[in-house]
């Protein structure tokens, strides 16, 4: 009998008033930390198995790759095969995914037109997991309507993004440990998928080198000029069309961006130019800048 008081009291659930008097103690309090007790050990314990998991995969790998170096890489053809393989990849996807954007692109299964949906969906998720995601574009990437709208709502959500006036080639990173990349041709039906490897290491090297060479796509928050007062805000679809001009894009891309002809899109680009007093494009993004409407 003492013994099990013994263990109760140890447990949290009893408590000695004096000599041969015991006391139960309020179950809801007591039963709540002690399942949140046993809750932090079981993950604690699941961490270690996942890291002696992961260091067991890692020497398995290395003696296949010592075995049969081909291993190191997998080579896939077929739309079906890629986006099996991308899915396996997006769905194991825990701390990094990092991008070089441009085409070519997955096709959407279900053939409906992009929407920039289920692209905001998948990244908010991700984000709300901790998976650190930079994104690198380039005007090539703003191949479907509402595509730059979209990003700037991603960058908004927590996504780092930035861009460049191109990039050489197509490129996912995950988890710092698998990167993906086209192969050849406009269409996205034949893939490499690289494993941990001397390869691995320069494509993460490269990208961070692409990386530092990229502007932010959206500004830190600071206007230029020192800090002079916005003058005639923007509208919203006029800091839209700025930043557009700001990255480079062409009034072909801007008009298939705002679902327009390009005859309108020129027009509005002009239109634009007139009210920040600007001769050039490069002259409107100065002017917009000092007068921090790209920083809104």
């Amino acid at each position: 009998m003492t013994q099990a008081l013994r263990r109760l009291a140890a447990l949290g659930l009893a408590h000695r008033e004096a000599p041969g008097r015991w006391e139960a103690t309020g179950p809801r309090s007591t039963l709540t930390a002690l399942l949140n007790r046993r809750r932090a050990e079981a993950v604690s314990a699941f961490s270690e198995i996942e890291a002696v998991v992961d260091a067991l995969h890692g020497m398995y790998r290395a003696g296949r790759f010592r075995d049969n170096p081909g291993d190191l890489v997998e080579v896939l053809t077929g739309k079906e095969s890629v986006a099996r393989r991308v899915a396996e990849l997006s769905a194991s996807l825990s701390t990094h995914f990092w991008i070089l954007d441009r085409p070519p692109y997955l096709d959407r299964l279900n053939g409906q037109p992009y929407d920039g949906s289920t692209e905001t969906a998948v990244t908010r998720a991700w984000l709300d997991r901790g998976v650190d995601i930079r994104s690198i574009y380039c005007p090539d990437s703003m191949a479907y309507p509402g595509r730059f709208e979209t990003v700037l709502t991603l960058s908004a959500l927590g996504e780092r993004s930035r861009m460049l006036p191109e990039l050489p080639f197509k490129l996912h990173i995950f988890d710092r440990r698998t990167a993906v990349m086209p192969l050849t041709g406009s269409v996205y039906d034949s893939i490499v998928v690289v494993h941990a490897s001397g390869l691995l290491d320069a494509l993460l090297e490269l990208f961070e080198a692409y990386w530092s060479r990229a502007e932010p796509l959206l500004g830190d928050g600071t206007p230029a000029g020192g800090g002079r007062a916005v003058e005639g805000v923007p509208s919203e679809a006029d800091v839209v069309l700025l930043r557009m001009l700001h990255h480079g894009l062409k009034d072909q891309a801007i008009a298939r961006q705002l679902g327009v002809s390009q005859r309108t899109a020129t027009r509005r680009v002009a239109a634009l130019m007139e009210r920040l007093g600007a001769r050039t494009r490069f002259q409107a993004g100065a002017n917009a800048r000092e007068l921090g409407w790209l920083e809104l």
